[in-house]
């Protein structure tokens, strides 16, 4: 149960977001294996004067924050680091050094969902 949070300036299209976030979704699906249904996704957009960056990106750069069970390979995370960028350049014409990819690993114990704890 991945927790995708992408990071963003305004002013994208409706279908530029939605092409962003499946193709994020296909990606995870292909390299952690993750289930069609399981898409836990937002979008939050920043204006411009309240996302700072370095001036040698552009105005795509994208943060994506992978919240995931812990288990994970680091090969596993390799890949979908990989797949990830390769995909946004192929598909939107991200640059991949636009492309800024975080992954977080909370315990299970730190997961609650339907009113339970995971762990």
């Amino acid at each position: 149960m991945p927790l995708v949070k992408v990071e963003m300036i305004k002013g994208k299209s409706s279908e530029y977001k939605k092409k962003l976030l499946d193709v994020i979704h296909d990606c995870l699906m292909e390299t952690l294996g993750i289930e069609d249904w399981d898409r836990f996704q937002r979008i939050a957009e920043y204006d411009r004067d309240d996302f700072e960056i370095p001036s040698f990106k552009t105005e795509d750069f994208i943060i994506i924050e992978l919240t995931i069970f812990p288990g994970r390979t680091k090969e596993q995370k390799k890949s979908a680091i990989e797949t990830i960028t390769g995909n946004l350049n192929k598909e939107l014409g991200i640059a991949p050094s636009d492309v800024f990819i975080i992954f977080n690993e909370p315990p299970l114990e730190n997961w609650g969902m339907g009113g339970n704890q995971k762990g």
